[in-house]
């Protein structure tokens, strides 16, 4: 399963709303992504987040071309269901 993402519109505080291109949308809190630390503390700064930009020849969103997050996670996260099996090992 790998869906592209076609359009990302920020909601608020640290929310984004996706739309795939199977046409199904939904809402990613990004929050806890504040306490994994390491690359993602960059998260902290509201406006750095905020400038995230779609990606269209990958499908995906990226924060500065240094960020990016598995487009099956944002999926599963965004539509409420479960990980691919070869993505829990």
């Amino acid at each position: 399963m790998l869906l592209d993402i076609i359009l990302a519109e920020h909601l608020e505080n640290y929310k984004i709303k996706l739309t795939f291109e199977n046409g199904k949308t939904g809402i990613v809190d990004f929050s806890p992504y504040l306490k994994k630390g390491g690359v993602f503390e960059k998260f902290k700064n509201i406006g750095f987040f905020k400038s995230f930009q779609l990606d269209k020849e990958i499908g995906n969103l990226t924060w500065n071309k240094e960020i990016d997050i598995a487009p099956e996670t944002l999926y599963c996260e965004a539509t409420h269901t479960p990980l691919p099996e070869w993505m829990k090992t």
